[in-house]
């Protein structure tokens, strides 16, 4: 009985292990989603986004919203195409797989650098388009930054993250198993 009691509290462990795997990013750090103090592009480098990590958009509602557009609307700056759009501030957005792309939809901001592109994959790093010098996003493909060394991110940008992968998974379901004989 012990035997069962010790597989138990390892499975507790192993699904908590398994649940701490997101990170939650602030888009701007402690500047937020506003104009002209945050290039966007330089902000998401180096960060490495996976599915279930979320972005929270720091803005007073009524000053901006969050976008979410197609390449095409990043590109040109337009909403006509959005995908989803968020008015009220501060906004969280949970990730999934692909690219992601968020303006800010009113006049002029987006064209002024509220414009945010981030790759999702597992375990890939962002891909954000080169910007030129003026700081804007060059129509070349997108390249993909080098994540930094553990310890070394902006202290406050994201929460810890644990690795959790399938052999987590496979190691849980073999717990369970083990704990239900």
């Amino acid at each position: 009985m012990a035997s069962r009691s010790a597989l138990i509290a390892l499975l507790v462990v192993v699904s908590s292990v398994a649940a701490a795997s997101a990170a939650t990013f602030t888009v701007g750090d402690s500047s937020g989603w506003t104009l002209g103090s945050v290039n966007y592009t330089t902000w998401a480098s180096g960060k490495t986004f996976a599915p279930r990590d979320q972005l929270v958009f720091n803005f007073a509602t009524g000053a901006h919203d969050v976008v979410e557009v197609d390449k095409s609307g990043y590109d040109s700056c337009s909403t006509s195409n959005a995908a989803n759009t968020i008015q009220n501030g501060p906004a969280t957005v949970t990730l999934t797989s692909g690219t992601h792309y968020y303006i800010c939809g009113f006049t002029g901001h987006c064209g002024s650098g509220m414009k945010l592109a981030v790759t999702v994959g597992s375990g890939s790093s962002p891909s954000t388009p080169p910007t030129t010098p003026g700081g804007s996003p060059s129509p070349s493909a997108p390249t993909t930054p080098s994540a930094p060394a553990p310890g070394t991110g902006t202290p406050g940008s994201a929460s810890v993250r644990l690795t959790a992968g399938p052999a987590l998974a496979v190691a849980a379901a073999v717990l369970v198993k083990l704990a239900l004989f």
